[in-house]
């Protein structure tokens, strides 16, 4: 498989299960590498880039004046507040990522790029205020990518399903083939029998 069709998280061989920790890891490998979990990724992202946008138009409705300042002022702050529970939620799935997988989830150049993301819109959240916010709005669409890339994983997840299933019809075919060529054999040595 070419590396681009290789997906970023695979399973690594389990370590000496009994451990409670080793389990725990296990567990967590398991659920970052499940559809489940890219799925859960994925609808962060998406409401985290809503929240994004819904700020945006707070920004613009508040400077043409149809929403008013202080009402635009609680719903920026609003939205800032989500955007930073969003933030410790992809600090937190990074610390997760990296303790289930050790620092070979480096390994990968998207997750170097995607956790330089994820510390840097943390950081500009929790320190930054004013002007800089728009920075750290900035830096949140940068995790769009994310998007991309859990669906290119799940795409190559089914490509790999599909190519085992091409497979297991070749096989079936041979099979059939064998099994339709035994049977004219059989029957031509069968006394009275139509071919």
């Amino acid at each position: 498989m070419e590396d681009s069709q290789r997906p970023l998280l695979h399973n690594i061989s389990p370590e000496r299960p009994g451990s409670t920790f080793n389990t725990a890891r296990l567990h967590t490998r398991r659920y970052l590498c499940s559809k489940f979990g890219h799925y859960t990724i994925l609808l962060l992202v998406s409401l985290d880039c809503s929240c994004i946008f819904i700020e945006f138009v707070v920004q613009i409705f508040t400077c043409e004046g149809k929403i008013s300042e202080p009402k635009g002022h609680v719903a920026q702050e609003a939205t800032s507040i989500i955007g930073l529970i969003f933030s410790c939620l992809f600090m937190l799935e990074l610390v997760a990522s990296i303790w289930a997988f050790s620092f070979q989830y480096f390994r990968s150049k998207f997750h170097c790029f995607d956790a330089t993301v994820i510390v840097a819109s943390f950081i500009i959240d929790v320190l930054l205020r004013g002007l800089l916010e728009e920075v750290a709005s900035l830096v949140i669409i940068l995790r769009l990518w994310r998007v991309i890339k859990i669906m290119e994983e799940l795409s190559v997840g089914a490509q790999e399903q599909t190519e085992a299933l091409r497979e297991k019809i070749e096989l079936l075919e041979q099979e059939k083939s064998q099994m339709e060529e035994e049977l004219v054999r059989f029957r031509l040595q069968t006394p009275g029998s139509h071919a």
